[in-house]
């Protein structure tokens, strides 16, 4: 059996490299025009030997073959502009990134179901009303406007906050006081990227909340005499999370989409302005790379999602069952 989902998921990385490939080569751009372009020329002999020099020369379907061989054996080729292995590109940023989007979905997930679990229990109270409305607004915000609010108040109006970066540099600092410097530089983004999946599952917690409420087993908990936090901690909140998991399983990939635009306010240096770089360059193995990993961490969490439904409810089975 595991041997068949391996097989399985070899597959499907095929299949996603196989569409991303298509997807980016039908993009408009010549990348041998840009890179010519950028070095101020665009001799016709340096565009031929720039499209020899990096394979675009060849066949479409050559392309293709090469490019999916070179996936089997876990080599993303090099970049066009910075002519380095991308995976050393992608390593070198993916830890921003996680950095940031791990944090945000974490804290989208604990202070959205918190809110709309609070908002469930006392439906229809000014609290549920005052939430919901919290979490409509917060849907309906745009990111990109959120962020440069965020940096107009706390860091132009302010001075709280400092508005771009990772950490501060040419400064030397302690461990402790460079953990400190991150968290900092990271509370703006983390906001930002957090805030319309905070709406999201606070939502969906609010509606699991109410309809788990006037099921049979809760009324049941009740006759018995169960008090009240046994049954909402004991019954309602385990029931209530299956539809969250759900929906931040499907939607954790999705972040790194929303770190695109987050990364590119906040001068971030992630996956998300690499790809923001590369996309503008025609640096096509680039975002190949960044497309494939960004693809095979969302199976990843798809599988975890499995993971944690059997623990949610035992009576549930993984996919590898």
């Amino acid at each position: 059996m595991a041997l068949n989902r391996i097989a399985q998921l070899i597959v499907v990385i095929l299949l996603i490299a196989t569409f991303n490939f298509v997807l980016v080569r039908a993009a408009p751009g010549d990348p041998a025009q840009v890179m010519a372009g950028q070095s101020g020329a665009s001799d016709p002999k340096l565009l031929e030997d720039l499209r020899r020099e990096y394979g675009l020369d060849k066949p479409y379907a050559v392309q293709l073959a090469s490019y999916l061989g070179r996936v089997l054996t876990l080599d993303l080729g090099y970049s066009y502009r910075q002519r380095r292995p991308v995976v050393d590109l992608v390593l070198e940023r993916l830890p921003a990134t996680l950095l940031l989007t791990v944090t945000a979905f974490c804290l989208a997930l604990l202070i959205g179901t918190t809110l709309g679990a609070l908002a469930g229990l006392a439906a229809g109270t000014v609290l549920d009303t005052v939430f919901t409305v919290l979490s409509l607004v917060l849907y309906a915000t745009p990111v990109f406007w959120l962020g440069l609010m965020l940096v107009l108040i706390f860091s132009v109006t302010l001075g709280w906050l400092p508005p771009f970066g990772y950490e501060t540099i040419n400064v030397k600092l302690s461990p402790v006081e460079r953990a400190l410097d991150v968290a900092k530089h990271m509370i703006m983004p983390v906001t930002s990227l957090a805030a319309i999946y905070l709406a999201i599952y606070a939502r969906l917690m609010r509606s699991s909340i109410i309809e788990v409420a006037q099921q049979d087993f809760i009324k049941t908990a009740r006759a018995k005499g169960l008090s009240g936090p046994s049954i909402v901690v004991g019954h309602m909140l385990r029931n209530a999370l299956v539809p969250v998991v759900t929906v931040a399983g499907m939607q954790a990939g999705a972040l790194v989409g929303g770190a695109v635009v987050i990364e590119t306010v906040f001068a971030w240096p992630g996956l998300g302005r690499l790809t923001f770089d590369a996309l503008l360059q025609r640096d096509y193995p680039v975002l190949l790379g960044i497309f494939l990993i960004l693809s095979i961490v969302v199976i990843v969490l798809n599988l975890l999602t499995d993971l944690i439904y059997k623990l949610i409810d035992p009576r549930m089975t993984t996919g590898a069952a």
